[in-house]
């Protein structure tokens, strides 16, 4: 599919407007292929990184879809539930999702809401009262309602799973299959994933119908489009190495990733004695305050952002220009989601990554992942590992398991996110 602009497709004139308004002409690849089809009924199975425009992929359809025979419910009657949803693993992408829809409905007689956890349920159930066409939910808080009877499914026309690998991720495989076993069987399915691991292919073949395949990637992959550099450091030595390298006022808007909410706050807390503005956001802050630390880093309030791999899911900064990787993650795959966060919009970006003599193996998987080398800096491995402390015989056990698996503590991370 070559379509050069958005009026090809055919959308309703109110999409079409709000696009003009964004200034949204020319489709991405992903948008480009899916939406014809999307609009045509097909089910779809999309294979997309961040980045790509496979938000706008789905919703434009759905917008269309829904502008045409809106179904109301009798006067005096209960209100028709959602004929629509979206399912997404984490808060930050279901808000991030309603902004987009928010945008492109907004010259449509359409509502929407947002069902997240971390927050008070009662405005979410007010919403529903009201009635609403559109619904974007993690899938524990959606959950939730369902079994207080706060609503149903049964008007469901359109699927959509968002970033299916993650919600493997954090355990939320389970849930998802009970969500889709309340949705009525004749509706349209799509699902949307960076990867494919085994488990989201069966869930795949589950759900869908006859799919169209969607693979796409970025105008350049992250591999190609951003400079990776790696630390060779002792994990005593991290807090000096990141405070010596933001010295560097290039570093101007930076996204620095810690494996635990734990670590996040102490660099954060380290950071802003030292005189860098600096938030934190992780899955023991309140909703609220990730919102506002998000947004004072998309303002320009803060200089640095540390996060979490569970709480940055769904972060859409412009103008990062630098990630920095204090501890690598355990999943190789999360090393692809992290650096995507720079070098946005065909702009380059700077990867860099702190490795402690624990983490080796987690480099190895990095590079083997991307199929290249990251450029060392500073000393070799031999001479960095000499003021290493040693790991005790639990310790490596406990990281080989977690390494091997997903993160056992899978209840946590489900209510974190």
């Amino acid at each position: 599919m070559t379509d050069s602009n958005f009026s090809e497709f055919g959308l309703a004139e109110p999409i079409q407007r709000a696009l003009r308004a964004r200034n949204h002409l020319v489709p991405t690849p992903i948008q480009a292929r899916a939406i014809p089809e999307l609009l045509a009924g097909r089910d779809m199975l999309g294979i997309a990184q961040t980045g790509t425009g496979k938000t706008a992929a789905f919703a434009l359809p759905i917008l269309h879809h829904l502008s045409h025979g809106r179904s109301r419910a009798p006067a005096g009657k209960r209100p028709r539930g959602p004929r629509a949803l979206i399912l997404a693993p984490t808060r930050e992408l279901a808000i991030q999702i309603s902004d987009e829809f928010n945008q492109y409905g907004r010259y449509l007689d359409l509502r929407h809401t947002v069902i997240i956890g971390g927050v008070g349920q009662q405005p979410q159930v007010k919403a529903l009262t009201r009635g609403v066409d559109i619904l974007i939910a993690t899938p524990g808080r959606l959950l939730d309602l369902m079994g207080q009877r706060r609503l149903g499914l049964d008007a469901v026309e359109i699927l959509v799973l968002d970033e299916a690998d993650r919600m493997l991720d954090m355990g939320f495989v389970r849930d998802v299959r009970r969500i889709v076993a309340a949705l009525p069987k004749a509706r349209q399915s799509l699902l949307f994933s960076a990867t494919m691991p085994g488990e989201v292919a069966r869930l795949a073949g589950e759900m869908l119908r006859d799919p169209l395949r969607v693979e796409v990637t970025p105008q350049a992959t992250p591999v190609e489009r951003i400079e990776q550099g790696v630390y060779h450091v002792a994990a005593t030595g991290k807090e000096a190495l990141l405070a010596s390298i933001l010295d560097d006022p290039a570093l101007s808007r930076v996204l620095v990733f810690a494996r635990t909410k734990h670590r996040a706050s102490r660099v954060a807390a380290r950071l802003g004695k030292a005189g860098v503005a600096t938030e934190a956001i992780h899955g023991n802050k309140s909703q609220g305050a990730r919102q506002r630390a998000l947004k004072r880093f998309r303002d320009g309030a803060v200089r640095v952002l540390v996060a979490t791999d569970i709480a940055a899911r769904g972060i859409d900064v412009e103008g990062v220009t630098h990630v920095i990787n204090y501890e690598l993650p355990n999943q190789p795959e999360s090393y692809v989601h992290r650096i995507g966060r720079t070098a946005r919009a065909g702009a380059g970006g700077v990867a860099l990554s702190f490795c402690d003599l624990a983490e080796r193996d987690y480099l190895r998987d990095i590079e083997r992942l991307i199929r290249r080398r990251l450029t060392v800096i500073g000393d070799a491995p031999a001479v960095a590992a000499v003021s290493e402390k040693p790991r005790t015989a639990k310790k490596l056990r406990d990281e080989r398991t977690q390494k091997r698996g997903r993160p056992r503590n899978t209840r946590y991370r489900r209510q974190a996110a």
